[in-house]
């Protein structure tokens, strides 16, 4: 009898990482419950919290990324960025040996790319879970000796290999497949109106300054249209500046700095104000709801707005850029509510584009490389 494959999961610094990771670590749990875990992550990033309350163990690299900007601070962090780098490669290497897993996962982030090599170079398969259509750096470099790149865009053979790609879509919460069933549920648990229309803003848990801006200077526009009601969410760290501002005071606007269910979230929603992350973007083609993305320009390479134009081409979301939203977001919001043909069109059309079976995918061919691994080393 086989001894239980030996996952090793890395990946973290925000929930686009670290909760595919988790999902993809559940799927594999379910086709093989005798299979062992390791997580490796950053110290002081959330994986380091979440890993553990999903059950999973979990080892840290002192790693952290280039500081951009000219800042003191940036330049004291970059002195040290070449020592993590080195311990971090030094750490993961260890890891790895002491481990022995039969494949390693990485879904990005900071710990990802010294533990991927670590591995590469000690012959063992690695599996990238690239969320994004826009490849990052150290993906497109990890790819040349990566066994499977699982993906979830078109026209990914642009940064990787097209042998070893494998369309899966990416993995999200399973919850979020039964929120058409919890309309009645979520209005009630968000305090919301049953005879009003719902648009929901997300802006990640720490919140979008421009979705939060495009709120209060629309104070008027709320108030014309009672008829609508607004689920916001400014996020933690805006949630002084803004609690008491006069949008929030409004009788149709709920003002909650954190969503601690998005599932309900999303069944009250019968619209959805989002950025355009690879995570939140897979979690709305499941949900099936119209939504307006208004992509962050802060992030590498202006991914976001590449992620939402792939759905817009397809005519599965509206579009507002970031500089544009204080004055476009919530009428173009609006005015997808008030063209009820225009609302169903865009909700099915993104409802065609979900994966609700990505992690299972993905942990299919997880196993198979590990199984294959396990046999070869036998």
């Amino acid at each position: 009898m086989s001894q239980p494959l030996r996952i090793l999961v890395t990946g973290g610094g925000t929930g686009g990482h670290v909760f595919p990771a988790i999902a993809i670590a559940d799927a594999i749990k379910r086709q093989q419950p005798n299979a062992e875990f390791l997580f490796v992550g950053a110290h002081g990033k959330m994986e380091m919290e979440r890993v553990p309350k999903a059950g999973y163990p979990i080892e840290g690299l002192n790693i952290a990324g280039f500081q951009r900007g000219f800042s003191l601070e940036s330049l004291r962090r970059n002195l040290s960025f070449p020592f993590k780098l080195i311990s971090s490669a030094v750490r993961a290497r260890l890891l790895v040996s002491q481990f022995a897993p039969h494949v390693v996962i990485g879904t990005g982030g900071y710990a990802s790319g010294p533990v991927m090599r670590a591995a590469q170079q000690a012959g063992i398969p690695t599996l990238i879970q690239e969320q994004n259509s826009y490849a990052g750096v150290t993906n497109r470099l990890l790819a040349k000796k990566a066994a499977r790149i699982c993906v979830a865009y078109d026209g990914m053979e642009q940064y990787f290999p097209a042998e070893k790609i494998v369309f899966t879509g990416n993995p999200v919460r399973q919850d979020l497949l039964e929120v058409q069933q919890k309309q009645a549920e979520g209005l009630a648990y968000y305090g919301l109106s049953p005879q009003k229309k719902t648009i929901a803003i997300i802006g990640g848990s720490l919140g979008a300054r421009t979705l939060n801006r495009a709120m209060t200077e629309n104070t008027a526009l709320l108030q014309e249209h009672p008829e609508i009601q607004v689920l916001w969410q400014c996020g933690r760290f805006y949630e002084a500046e803004y609690q008491s501002s006069a949008a929030a005071q409004l009788p149709n606007v709920v003002l909650r700095p954190f969503i601690d269910r998005m599932d309900l979230l999303y069944a009250a929603a019968d619209l959805v104000i989002s950025r355009a992350g690879a995570l939140s973007i897979s979690e709305l083609c499941l949900v099936g709801k119209p939504v307006v993305l208004v992509p962050s320009p802060n992030v590498a390479e202006d991914h976001q707005t590449k992620n939402a134009m792939a759905l817009v081409d397809k005519g599965a979301a509206r579009l507002v850029r970031d500089a544009e939203a204080i004055q476009q977001m919530l009428p173009e919001a609006l005015k997808v509510l008030q063209n009820n043909t225009l609302a169903f069109n865009l909700g099915e059309g993104i409802h065609q584009l979900g994966r609700p079976k990505a992690a299972d995918a993905i942990a299919m061919v997880a196993i198979e490389l590990a199984e294959k691994h396990q046999t070869e080393r036998a």
